[in-house]
């Protein structure tokens, strides 16, 4: 059962991969260094579950005083682009970590890693396979039934290296042969089964062009890069778990000292109404079905950016999840929570109005101005306080009027008093409507001695509205954002398309909203909180006579309430 609630706080969880590296601290080993990497793929754009990742490895080596790489794996030119190795550094500067002058990649270590190839064969611990990989694959056996020899696993080690030569030439075709490590048929663990280590690819590679036309596997790359870079600690997610046994058989054929690198274990990160697969992330950006990597509806790290998300409220999440042995589901409102808590005590206050009403305050002065003081946010008071402009034409939101209200409804109604944020007390006199009955505008008066939402003589309203002044206002475009998939888990469902799910209300464009001036002088990323609507973010596409606000999330957490009452 997952829990929606927000109305206690979330608990810290403790963390067994600090509790293991302060045990190899007191037993002494590695010298008693910390240096953890943060490996990624460049293969598409980093996501939520990456960013629990990058706050765990940075965040370990800032714990234990160690040092944290960063590393491309990039072992499969076929997929990998520098679009996404330049995203990749955006994404973990602005997390808040630097890798410093650390920033390698696998392919700095190919002629290292086709030289350790090379050794294994000289050592008669790998061969060339002619077979193709659906028939290496069945030949591996089962878990509960060993695999069968390839016919050429005992080939000499003059035809293995002078095969490999060839491979590593490109005289042979994609597919048609592999390297292969000899080192157990009959192991209980598969990846043990004589794994493969180079294939043929003959593809440009982003940063060594077409030098090579062999590429390490990743498995055969990941533990001797650690290695070489003087990792002590490579976490990994719990998938890898079983590759361990090969990670450490590499280790152990390679390392010359006592050093050795450990790979540990953690649960991946799953949340609700999310995908998490780079694949189908890249299916939904191809298909056109998001505007894109960034689209503030994606999990991406640019997305949830994009969208106003700060990188406070991504580490304070990742930090309230804590790490475990297993897999599990974190509900997404523990990160709506996360951003709530953070902007809370940062934005910026200020009004907009999403769904105009105009209101004509017929008393008050003709051509008169003034302004008014404002709390810029609550929560802060070093923020200090703003000037709104007041005149006697303004806009209200269309839903905090009703001219039949129901017995619950306190808020704007004919004849009813309501306060006006920072302003003052107004009454409805008039509704005004067109040929086709729609309402165009409200006619009220106001209380001139209620300066500031105060009662003079102390009565009392039973509702506040947020409101702008239509001649100061700066007419803006409002992009209300949602989750991207209205189910639960859209990639659990055998023999449906996760696409299927995707919620058809994730994006709705208003184009028509008004909001305090004081958003005039504010850059892209800014933060707001829409007092009574939620948090909003200034997008990349805002331009100075229309800005365009991104909703990050709602004041509350409503999504829970409304799909119980589906």
């Amino acid at each position: 059962m997952i829990d929606n609630s927000e109305n206690k706080e979330p608990v810290k969880k403790s963390n067994f991969i600090h509790s293991q590296i302060e045990k190899d601290l007191q037993e002494g080993k590695n010298d008693g260094r910390v240096h953890t990497r943060f490996p990624p793929e460049p293969n598409g754009y980093l996501h939520i579950g990456h960013a629990k990742s990058i706050c765990l490895n940075f965040g370990i080596a800032e714990k234990f005083g160690g040092k944290c790489n960063l590393r491309f794996d990039d072992t499969n030119p076929s997929k990998e682009e520098m679009e996404y190795v330049e995203s990749i550094q955006k994404d973990v500067r602005w997390l808040g970590f630097d890798w410093e002058d650390r920033m390698f990649y696998a392919s700095n270590y190919f002629e290292k890693l086709h030289e350790f190839a090379i050794k294994l064969i000289n050592e008669g611990k790998a061969y060339v396979d002619d077979q193709d990989a659906e028939t290496i694959s069945k030949q591996k056996g089962t878990p509960t039934r060993p695999g069968q020899e390839s016919p050429f696993r005992n080939r000499t080690v003059e035809e293995n290296l002078d095969l490999f030569r060839r491979m590593t030439l490109g005289e042979f075709d994609e597919g048609s042969r592999v390297l292969r490590a000899k080192i157990d048929l009959a192991s209980p663990n598969m990846h043990m089964r004589d794994p493969i280590i180079y294939r043929i690819m003959k593809a440009h590679h982003h940063r060594t062009g077409d030098k090579w036309c062999v590429y390490p596997m990743y498995d055969f790359a990941h533990g001797q890069c650690d290695y070489w870079e003087g990792i002590t600690h490579s976490i990994c997610t719990l998938e890898f778990e079983v590759h361990r046994p090969l990670y450490d058989w590499f280790i152990d054929q390679l390392k010359d000292s006592d050093y050795r690198p450990r790979q540990i274990e953690f649960a991946r990160l799953n949340l609700t109404y999310t995908i998490m697969s780079k694949r189908k992330l890249l299916e939904l950006v191809k298909e056109n079905y998001v505007n894109g990597w960034d689209d503030p509806r994606m999990p991406t790290i640019s997305g949830l950016r994009r969208r106003g998300y700060t990188p406070e409220s991504i580490r304070n999440f990742s930090e309230r999840i804590g790490v475990t042995k297993v897999d599990g589901m974190i509900d997404v409102s523990l990160l709506e929570y996360s951003v709530r808590e953070h902007l809370n005590k940062t934005a910026q206050r200020v009004m907009g109005v999403l769904n105009p009403l105009k209101v004509v305050i017929t008393n008050y002065p003709e051509n008169q101005e003034e302004e008014l003081d404002a709390i810029n946010n609550p929560e802060d008071e070093s923020m200090g306080t703003r000037k709104v402009p007041f005149s006697k034409e303004l806009y209200i939101e269309r839903d905090d009027f009703m001219e039949e209200p129901p017995r619950k409804f306190f808020r704007l109604a004919p004849g009813r008093e309501v306060r006006l944020r920072y302003a003052y007390f107004v009454t409805c006199t008039d509704v005004v409507k067109d040929e086709n009955g729609e309402i165009t505008e409200l006619h009220c008066t106001y209380d001139p001695a209620s300066k500031g939402g105060n009662s003079p003589d102390g009565r009392k309203v039973k509702a506040t509205l947020h409101w702008v002044s239509a001649k100061h206002a700066v007419k803006s475009e409002v992009r209300l954002y949602d989750r991207l998939f209205n189910d639960e888990d859209p990639s659990g469902h055998k023999d449906v398309d996760f696409k299927e799910f995707l919620n058809p209300d994730s994006l709705k464009i208003l184009p028509d909203c008004y909001v305090e001036p004081f958003v005039k002088a504010s850059k892209p990323l800014d933060h707001f909180q829409f007092e009574r609507l939620g948090y909003f973010s200034l997008d990349y596409d805002s331009k100075t006579e229309k800005p365009v606000f991104n909703r990050t999330v709602p004041l509350r957490d409503s999504w829970a309430k409304a799909q119980q009452n589906k």
